[in-house]
């Protein structure tokens, strides 16, 4: 991985934020496109917005990246494009938790921080036998005390690598290499044969459906688009018009609610796609796409804009939006 051993507290920083709810082999190509695009702090603070979000498109968690253009823009007017170089100036960044600022002075700056992750959670879990949930406040505090009483504070930036390493290649949540592992002998969990049931989570994730009906009426190779500002999910991304619903309903039912708005006729002709479906942290977005190609302008985007067909890949999309404009 090309942020390994590097010392740039900008890469460092960009590649935690990346990784931030992103496996390692879909991060390392945004990853790679960005220190293309954007060099140094100052080059991704003097970018356009919507170049910035459409480099992002498809790794969601957009609010990772809208913090990220602001705490680049600060460093860069603010801090002379340098990095600060203590833990507490670090974590007063936006989008910046105690996590990346541990990453960022420990393996920047050699500051003696625990950097914990879920890697790290597991293997000290596992190695000492701590059965308190690690989803909970007092499971957190646990670990955390223990990481950093174990941290080597001459060579932290080494020791945090090594512990994560060693939780993603050896102490793994399946398949555990616990035939080779160096701490056979005195972990907890292998002694007691409880390597399975460690770490304990206790909390669940209820996860919610949303049905989202989107209209393209194509009017001479033009169509409606608009970016969504509100604080919900996509923010800052662009979107079609939207009809959502609580539950999945009927495509006549959907296209007579947009003839009430003015977005077409009844008599109109449409296209309804298949059903597209993208999985979020806490969401499960249900989405179709209905087209028509109307014979006059229509009426009811007064919010939107007319782009042409052809520059919508510019536009910075959610993943589902751009599955179908790839099949469009």
């Amino acid at each position: 991985m090309p942020w390994k051993g590097i010392k740039d507290p900008y890469r460092i920083w960009l590649s935690e934020v990346i990784l931030q709810q992103t496996r390692v082999e879909q991060g390392l190509k945004y990853y790679e496109n960005f220190i293309h695009n954007f060099p140094t702090v100052r080059d991704l603070a003097a970018a356009d917005e919507k170049k910035v979000f459409k480099l992002w498109e498809g790794l969601g968690y957009y609010s990772r990246c809208k913090n990220l253009i602001h705490t680049a823009r600060k460093i860069s007017t603010e801090l002379n494009s340098r990095f600060p170089d203590s833990y507490a100036a670090i974590l007063q960044l936006k989008g910046i938790g105690p996590y990346t600022a541990a990453a960022i002075a420990s393996f920047a700056f050699n500051l003696p921080h625990a950097v914990i992750d879920g890697n790290v959670f597991r293997v000290l879990a596992r190695v000492f036998g701590i059965r308190e949930a690690i989803d909970t406040t007092a499971g957190k505090k646990i670990i955390t005390a223990l990481a950093e009483q174990l941290l080597d504070k001459k060579e932290p930036g080494t020791y945090n690598q090594a512990i994560m390493d060693f939780g993603a290649t050896v102490c793994r949540p399946a398949n555990p290499d616990c035939a080779d592992c160096p701490f056979q002998n005195h972990c907890v969990a292998f002694r007691e044969d409880i390597v399975a049931l460690l770490p304990v989570k206790t909390k669940k994730i209820a996860v919610r459906t949303r049905y989202f009906y989107f209209f393209l009426p194509i009017y001479r190779a033009t169509v409606p688009v608009r970016e969504r500002l509100s604080k919900d999910i996509w923010q800052h991304l662009y979107e079609f018009p939207l009809i959502e619903k609580a539950a999945e309903t009927p495509a006549a039912e959907i296209i007579r609610a947009a003839v009430r708005k003015g977005w077409l006729r009844q008599d109109t002709l449409t296209e309804i796609s298949p059903v597209y479906t993208q999985k979020l942290s806490h969401q499960l977005i249900r989405s179709v796409f209905i087209a028509c190609r109307p014979a006059a302008k229509p009426a009811g985007f007064e919010n939107y804009r007319w782009e042409k067909i052809t520059a919508l890949k510019t536009l910075p999309f959610p993943r589902t939006i751009t599955q179908h404009l790839d099949n469009f």
